[in-house]
């Protein structure tokens, strides 16, 4: 329980205050990877089972964590992200790679024909140690065929650790690997693998109408150490998958990182965010937090000003005058929450009104007839009913 005099996020001292505070980011980090240590050791301590989650083979010294739970970074914007070239999938370089394991299995979905980059992956060219962990390479349309059920969607991402795609197809796998993949941690991570020509060192577009030949399409395919070149890359990145809403998430490490390479990390992707993927960069950003996988969000950085621009503000003194101005012109003011369904509706109320008092009116004129009528039989005389 954190002592209610105790300060959750702190600002810096000099400079501008759309920037990271390294104590604050240091600080946040120790404390949650400590948190989620003390949680795993609390489920073991209660649990009469093995933990056989995580990567084990990499968690051979002392005190850390059996498992390896993700940490992510949860940025919230003050406006919506809409630009759909920043909607694109990409990646941030930290330099702590989430995906250093020697067993690690990597599949790579390639754009057609998949046999041009399967003899990529088996030129001698071609890096041995990274060869041996690309354990599947399939092309767009053999995805589409052998993929198709649910169950088989799912071995398939039981079978790899990391999913890398060619930047070509990378938005019409959304619909071909489903929702198993896209809820999960494990989303393609985009590379270009494409051979870019280029004339007088710039890059010649090519005609999007115009079909590729067979011979075409296996020469697009860049060389075998600029294939090797870019997987190294993206195994070195932070995926980064922004949707149109005001927040972000981003895996930034695990459990089994320290403080201070978390923190790194932290930093990297915060500054890659700021600059290239949201909006009018730091002045769009809201608040800044570090979360595990159950735990509560750490603050690490909060914004004091909740608009982005300076018109986003009416001040009071301008919409007194407003109001006052609409007054005065005779004009009346409506509610933002009135529509013309709610104006017909008082309408409507108005006439049930109205014939309501109409009934009333002629109800007491028939009460007042009746009242005059017995008011005249009690004056005429009354005949005696007695028997002499």
């Amino acid at each position: 329980m954190v002592a209610a005099t105790e300060v959750l996020t702190t600002k810096v001292a000099s400079g501008t205050p759309y920037q990271l505070d390294n104590k604050q980011v240091l600080r946040a980090s120790s404390a949650l990877l400590r948190h989620i240590k003390s949680e795993q050791e609390e489920k073991e301590e209660t649990s009469t089972k093995k933990t056989l989650i995580g990567d084990d083979d990499e968690s051979d010294g002392e005190g850390s964590p059996a498992t390896n739970e993700i940490v992510w970074l949860v940025m919230t914007t003050k406006k919506h992200v809409v630009d759909k070239n920043r909607l694109k999938p990409s990646k941030i370089s930290i330099p702590h790679s989430l995906n250093k394991s020697s067993s690690l299995n990597i599949c790579l979905i390639t754009a057609d024909p998949q046999r041009s980059v399967k003899d990529i992956v088996a030129d001698p060219a071609f890096p041995s140690d990274l060869s041996a962990r690309i354990t599947k390479v399939i092309g767009l349309t053999k995805l589409k065929d052998r993929y198709k059920s649910f169950e088989s969607r799912r071995q398939l991402l039981s079978e790899h650790d990391v999913f890398l795609a060619d930047d070509r197809i990378i938005m019409r796998l959304v619909e071909t690997l489903g929702k198993i993949f896209y809820q999960s941690s494990k989303r393609p991570i985009p590379i270009r693998i494409e051979q870019i020509e280029k004339a007088d060192g710039k890059r010649v577009k090519k005609d999007p109408k115009a079909k590729p030949s067979k011979e075409e399409r296996k020469a697009s395919f860049a060389s075998p150490q600029v294939v090797a070149k870019e997987i190294e890359k993206a195994l070195n990145c932070a995926p980064v998958y922004l949707a149109p809403s005001t927040t972000t998430s981003v895996r930034v490490g695990s459990s089994k990182f320290t403080p201070e390479q978390l923190a790194e990390n932290v930093k990297a992707v915060v500054n890659g965010l700021t600059e290239k993927f949201i909006s009018k960069g730091w002045r769009n950003v809201k608040a800044i937090h570090i979360k595990g996988a159950t735990t509560m969000a750490l603050p690490i950085w909060l914004a004091d000003e909740l608009w982005l621009d300076e018109t986003d503000v009416l001040e009071k003194e301008e919409d007194e005058k407003k109001a006052f101005d609409n007054d005065k012109s005779g004009n009346k003011r409506r509610n933002p929450g009135d529509d013309d369904s709610s104006r017909g509706q008082g309408k409507k109320t108005k006439k049930i009104k109205a014939a309501t008092d109409e009934d009333d009116i002629s109800l007491k004129e028939k009460l007042q007839k009746r009242k005059a009528q017995a008011l005249e039989e009690g004056k005429a005389p009354v005949k005696s009913t007695k028997k002499k």
